[in-house]
């Protein structure tokens, strides 16, 4: 998915950001090139390219440079640029698709034809024509099969850079081509006393090797980006709409804000709307992460990509496209697997200069076993310095980082977690502060009615609680929404009020047939006369205080009629998700605007004993300051306005999703589930992808550490071994599978 949108100050209002697939990568290195040649292009101010999902983050100026003119740009060094298509995605995916398939064939026929080389090369040397034989079976295999190699590092050279593919033809072309010549004239050899080897069998079984690397890792990558493709399927292909009493349907790119959409049982929800007409209930598990079905009827949002059970129902498309919520999520997941760990900068640096360094070590060997081989000198420079090009490879380190990235945020958005950048992933581990805030993130963030103590008899209770219900319907304040909630679960309904009354900050009174009620605070009741009858529930409404629940009274001119209770209740998994930050060894502290009773309770219901009450946004941002400059590395999690200062001032910041959209904007994680138990799922997913990282990042390091000097001929002098570049071959390309490998496996990780 190509996304666009507009860079926030500081950065120039015509500076845009857009993410494009790019076409061609076949190693790190090409990345780095793209990255490069995207840099220094005029109108860029910002490239970032990612090898791992194979896509292109752009800043640029829209007046100095368009999609297209980038576009040529790659083109002219064999790269390409997904532009001007409405679906990016699905081009990029039919391009892969054509790339693996291609891939397949031609590593197939490589191994049919190299076998035969091989076994010519190591059992029939000396058979009459065996050299002719095997230089037919290996030029099809170097110069055709093995062709992409030699296109794409000459483009590459054309422009002063190298790649991986400048290594793999500079190999097999010279080994290929020095066989040819001894093929063609031994004699140059015969007439010095020398032996002509020939080399074939080495540069089909390179070509075979680093295309069968090259086939497991296209498969393994394409396995990393399965968060994507999962959340891409949650959208239906097409939706059905009604216009002028009919029904017709349409494509979804079609679908346009306003129009009337059909949802039938069973069926996806394929954009954001309200519902117009029908109930119905909807699973909103791959949004919300909860699991329960939530009841649909006229005036609920629905969310694209929610599935829809036993009802029909119509609904009005507000958000279409990329505006949807779950277009939102999968942007924000694709560009969280498009960034860069700061770890990746080091390594994109070495993966920068890495080929040219090779072809110097190569040279340098070269030149050595020239001056000290001895009899066999040129034969052993040309081997080594071969072997050297061939088992050199920057695409384990390439890949280290950004496959790790890309499964580890799959990953958290199989379990509700979205992970805006890879820095965020990265620093994660080392929190060891967590600032929390109290409603909606510890407490439900919704007043619930916990008690209703009626003074009454049962049968007065019946009459009086539509009455009750009459009242609070007509109120705006939350509290009376709490009350409205519990009664309608009960079934009951109100009836039509002689007169309504709103009290601004003590409550409501009504009038029906012929008798005054009113619902509020103590207040309300002594200014109503009552003030002698509050003794009669002082017992009960001093117990709810201590629990820092808000009590509500309903009464009428004689006599207090029933007192409620009303309190935010604390989410049933916040104890269990403190208790384990606190188990490995991370404070935690909880940050709230409310009173000092309720924070105490709050506190002392899910185990703190650190808590701050009646704190602005900016003390909450101020004592996340205090904690850094402590020393600590500081999570703050929440969902409001009045968290997004000490949000952004944290340094990793969460938000949980079911807040505010300024708090999900500003947090670089988004919980898209009520359960705070995320949290430390989210720190423990941190923890397993730098460790898949750095093991990484340990294994290409020493592959190469240890493989170019043996391939260069370090163990001649000790015991006379010379490595083949068949050998170097396999290795090189497993090197780059096994480092893939390593990152599917955070998949299965346990959080």
């Amino acid at each position: 998915m190509t996304t666009t949108e507009p860079i926030k100050s500081p950065a120039p209002a015509r500076l845009t950001r857009q993410t494009f697939p790019v076409l061609e990568m076949t190693c790190a290195a090409c990345a780095v090139s793209v990255e490069s040649m995207l840099n220094n292009t005029p109108g860029v101010a910002k490239a970032a390219v990612n090898y791992a999902n194979q896509s292109a983050t752009v800043e640029y100026d829209t007046k100095a440079i368009t999609p297209a003119g980038m576009q040529q740009v790659l083109q002219s060094i064999g790269y390409d640029l997904v532009v001007d298509v409405e679906d990016p995605q699905q081009v990029q995916q039919e391009a892969q698709q054509r790339h693996y398939d291609s891939l397949k064939k031609r590593t197939l026929w490589a191994g049919i034809l190299s076998v035969p080389v091989v076994v010519l090369g190591m059992f029939f040397m000396d058979a009459p024509y065996v050299n002719w034989i095997m230089m037919a079976l290996s030029a099809p295999v170097v110069f055709w099969l093995g062709r992409s190699y030699f296109v794409n590092a000459w483009k590459q050279a054309r422009h002063g850079k190298a790649n991986m593919d400048t290594l793999v033809a500079l190999s097999t072309g010279i080994a290929f081509l020095f066989s040819a010549f001894n093929t063609l004239y031994p004699d140059f050899w015969h007439s010095r006393g020398l032996h002509p080897h020939v080399y074939f069998e080495a540069a089909a079984v390179v070509i075979a090797f680093i295309s069968l690397g090259k086939l497991l890792e296209e498969r393994a990558k394409s396995n990393t980006s399965s968060a994507i493709k999962k959340l891409m399927g949650l959208q239906p292909k097409t939706v059905r709409i009604v216009e002028d009493g009919t029904e017709r349907e349409l494509p979804i790119a079609l679908v346009r804000v306003g129009q009337i959409i059909v949802v039938r049982p069973g069926e996806k929800i394929p954009v954001d709307g309200v519902v117009e007409s029908g109930e119905s209930f909807v699973d909103e598990s791959m949004i919300s992460g909860e699991a329960i079905p939530v009841a649909k009827r006229t005036g609920e949002s629905v969310f694209a990509g929610t599935i829809n059970q036993k009802g029909s129902f119509r609904f009005v498309a507000q958000k279409v496209g990329g505006e949807t919520v779950l277009a939102q999520i999968i942007r924000m997941v694709q560009e969280a697997q498009g960034s860069k760990a700061p770890v990746q900068k080091l390594v994109d640096k070495i993966a920068g200069i890495f080929v040219p360094v090779v072809i110097g070590i190569a040279l340098l060997t070269f030149a050595a076993w020239m001056l000290l081989g001895g009899d066999n000198a040129f034969t052993h420079a040309l081997l080594t310095s071969v072997t050297v090009l061939v088992i050199a490879c920057p695409c384990a380190l390439g890949l280290a980082t950004p496959t790790a990235i890309m499964v580890g945020v799959g990953k958290g958005a199989d379990n509700n977690i979205l992970i805006k950048d890879a820095e965020s992933l990265e620093l994660g581990y080392k929190v060891n502060a967590v600032v929390l805030d109290k409603t909606g993130t510890i407490t439900e963030g919704k007043p619930t009615v916990t008690d209703m103590a009626w003074q009454v008899g049962e049968n007065e209770v019946a009459k009086l609680m539509p009455v009750l219900y009459a009242l609070e319907a007509k109120s705006e304040h939350p509290l009376a929404d709490a009350v409205v909630e519990r009664l309608r679960a009960t079934g009951i309904t109100g009836p039509a009020l002689d007169g309504f009354e709103s009290l601004t900050g003590r409550g409501i009174t009504g009038r029906y047939e012929n008798a005054t009620y009113v619902v509020g605070n103590r207040r309300l009741i002594a200014e109503s006369g009552l003030a002698d009858k509050l003794t009669t529930v002082t017992g009960i409404v001093s117990r709810w205080q201590d629990e820092a629940k808000t009590v509500v009274y309903f009464a009428d001119k004689q006599r207090i009629l029933a007192v409620i209770a009303i309190a935010d209740p604390v989410k049933q998994t916040s104890r269990e998700a403190i208790h384990t930050l606190r188990k490995r060894g991370i404070a935690v502290y909880m940050m709230t605007g409310d009173n000092t009773q309720t924070a105490s309770a709050v506190a002392k219901a899910v185990g703190l004993s650190d808590y701050r009450a009646e704190a602005l946004p900016a003390d909450k941002a101020e004592f996340v300051k205090e904690l850094q400059a402590q020393g600590k590395v500081v999570a703050m999690i929440g969902d409001g306005i009045n968290d997004s200062q000490a949000l952004a001032q944290a340094d990793v910041s969460i938000a949980m999703g079911r807040g505010s959209d300024i708090a999900m904007d500003v947090a670089k994680m988004t919980l898209i589930t009520s359960d705070l138990n995320s949290v430390p799922k989210a720190l423990q997913l941190s923890k397993k992808t730098v460790q898949t990282i750095r093991q990484n990042l340990f294994w290409a390091f020493i592959y190469n550490l240890i493989g170019i000097p043996i391939a260069a001929g370090l163990l001649y002098p000790v015991n006379g071994f010379l490595l083949n570049p068949m050998i170097a071959g396999a290795a090189m390309a497993l090197s780059s599978v096994s480092v893939v490998s390593n990152s599917l496996r955070l998949r299965a990780a346990k959080l």
